[in-house]
Parts: structure tokens; C-alpha cells; sequence
């Protein structure tokens, strides 16, 4: 049986970066393969024989961690950052590298998850599998009952139409509302077609995972039972 297996996906397994930047990542020249810089994509591996290096290392698959993360407002969703921002990643500390699944805006808390596996982070992050998306609103002015079924029904945005989401009211100025779909500033979007703003967002669920007590800035790992919820999400 062949060992073979395509150069982005196990740079992915190896927690490079998720497959889409792994190819970025062999265009741009920076993964060498046996000793020299492989640009072409597509190329596939025998992870046995072959030796893959990026920024300098020798790579081979990690054991595979998955965290939760209670993001604070302050931080990026990133990895590196040119102008010293803080990152989400300098909150975990783990001798692994992780990145985070997804981003959140800079002044938005909440769920977010961090790992070193690419495959499945890919796959949460694809807007084919629609993973829903919780996220709990306060709102500079009270919403009415019509501006919140036309949440759910959808809106019409600059770049399109939003998809039907689910909106409840909290309270006088506070909603919470599940979508699936993952455009920029997707969210606070929506809010202003309806005539409010965004005073805080909070995200409490992301793919059948719930953020529950862990405090703001605190962070674990996840259980089996939330490994496997996540894998099975991710290939239905």
C-alpha cells in the first residue's frame, strides 16, 4: 500500500498552518524537500523516506492537541504580527506550535479554538460545512421584534445576502444570534442594516461546543468526548 500522502496536507499534520496556507507557504519557497525548495503544488511524500524542513526544522507529525480559549478583547487572531499586537497565541502556553481555528475581530471575546492539527482546522474553517457560530450581543439601543426577524430571515449585505440565522432576545438590548456563515465583521454587519451597533460581542459556541464557565484570558484543553464532536462535525 502506498505511503504517499500530497505535501500541503502534511505540513498540515505536521501543525505548519492549516492546508490552504500550506500551499501558499510551498509557492512563496519556504518548504524544502530532501535538502531543496519545492515550489511546485501538488507534490505528494512518502512521510517515511522524505525529509520536509520549513523555517529551518526537520518536521515530523506531533501529537495532535486541541484547545479552548476564553479570548479577552486586546487580542489578534494570529500567529505573527508586524506592529507588536498582542496575539491569542501568546495567552497559551504549550510546547507546541498552535494557531488558532478561525479569527475573531480584535475587540470581540469569547470561544476560540487553538491546535497544532491543520486537517481539522481546515475543515472547521471551510464554508461548505456550515459549522454554526454562537455569539451573544449588547447593543447600543433596544431591537425590535421586526429588526430581529429580519435577522433571522436574513439581510442584504454589501457582498450578498446572509443565510437564515437564528436571533433571540436576551434582553432589552442584548441578543444572541447563530449563523454559519464566516464573512468579515459578518456580525456587527448585520447589526447596522437593522439601524443598531455593536457594543460588545461575545462568542459562546462554535461547532457544537459550548465556552460555558472558563473565565475570560483562561484556556484547557478539551475532552475526548469534544475531540470527537468536532472531528465528526467536520466530515459530515
Amino acid at each position: 500500500m502506498s505511503n504517499l500522502v500530497r505535501l500541503n496536507k502534511y505540513l498540515a499534520e505536521c501543525g505548519v498552518s492549516a492546508r490552504r496556507k500550506a500551499d501558499e507557504l510551498i509557492a512563496a519557497g519556504k518548504v524544502k524537500l530532501n535538502g531543496k525548495i519545492v515550489r511546485e503544488l501538488g507534490v505528494k511524500i512518502d512521510p517515511n523516506i522524505d525529509q520536509v524542513e520549513y523555517a529551518g526544522n526537520l518536521l515530523g507529525q506531533e501529537k495532535k492537541i486541541y484547545i479552548m480559549l476564553n479570548k479577552p478583547a486586546g487580542y489578534i487572531t494570529a500567529v505573527s504580527d508586524d506592529r507588536d499586537s498582542r496575539l491569542v497565541t501568546d495567552l497559551v502556553k504549550v510546547p507546541f506550535k498552535i494557531f488558532p481555528v478561525g479569527r475573531l475581530d480584535k475587540d470581540t471575546t469569547g470561544l476560540l479554538l487553538l491546535t497544532n492539527d491543520g486537517e481539522l482546522a481546515n475543515r472547521l474553517m471551510h464554508p461548505r460545512y456550515e459549522h454554526d457560530k454562537t455569539y451573544q450581543i449588547n447593543l447600543q439601543r433596544e431591537i425590535t421584534d421586526a429588526a430581529l426577524e429580519r435577522l433571522a430571515r436574513g439581510v442584504e449585505l454589501e457582498d450578498g445576502m446572509t443565510a437564515p440565522a437564528q436571533a433571540k432576545r436576551l434582553g432589552e438590548k442584548k441578543i444572541s444570534l447563530t449563523i454559519h456563515e464566516g464573512r468579515k465583521r459578518q456580525v456587527k454587519r448585520m447589526i447596522e442594516v437593522v439601524h443598531n451597533k455593536v457594543v460588545s460581542l461575545k462568542r459562546v459556541e462554535f461547532a457544537g461546543l459550548v465556552l460555558e464557565t472558563l473565565k475570560v484570558g483562561e484556556w484547557r484543553f478539551l475532552k475526548e468526548d469534544e475531540v470527537k464532536i468536532l472531528t465528526e462535525r467536520s466530515l459530515s
